[in-house]
């Protein structure tokens, strides 16, 4: 058997996979068991990070991605939604660019001025 961590749409999943030898009847497959994905800070993306950051207002939770990493926005497109206090907060690109990498999933808790996306 072997053991794969697996990431699916921003979810960890590790998984189990058994080695099979043809002729054989396939045994049920394993269920996946989703991982905690890291916290924000922790995540290392320097090579895909673009020169303008995305930082959060609040600290809160990742609700929403609300842009894609390639996806052209202009100056206050929401790149991010987090909630803080049971209030969806839009965190908007700073300028006209592209964006870069997206740094965090949804789920994550996330710090006041934690860098959530980068953009050129």
């Amino acid at each position: 058997m072997k053991n794969y961590t697996i990431t699916v749409n921003g979810n960890v999943y590790e998984v189990t996979v058994e080695e099979g030898t043809a002729g054989k009847e396939a045994k049920p497959a394993a269920k996946a068991m989703p991982k905690p994905a890291p916290k924000a800070e922790q995540k290392n993306t320097a090579a895909a990070a673009g020169s303008v950051k995305v930082t959060a207002g609040a600290a809160g939770k990742v609700f929403k991605i609300a842009a894609n990493v390639g996806q052209n926005v202009k100056a206050g497109d929401p790149v991010v939604v987090i909630e803080a206090m049971k209030m969806e907060i839009p965190v908007v690109a700073p300028q006209d660019g592209t964006v870069a990498s997206i740094e965090v999933a949804v789920g994550d808790e996330i710090d006041a001025g934690a860098t959530l996306a980068t953009m050129n």
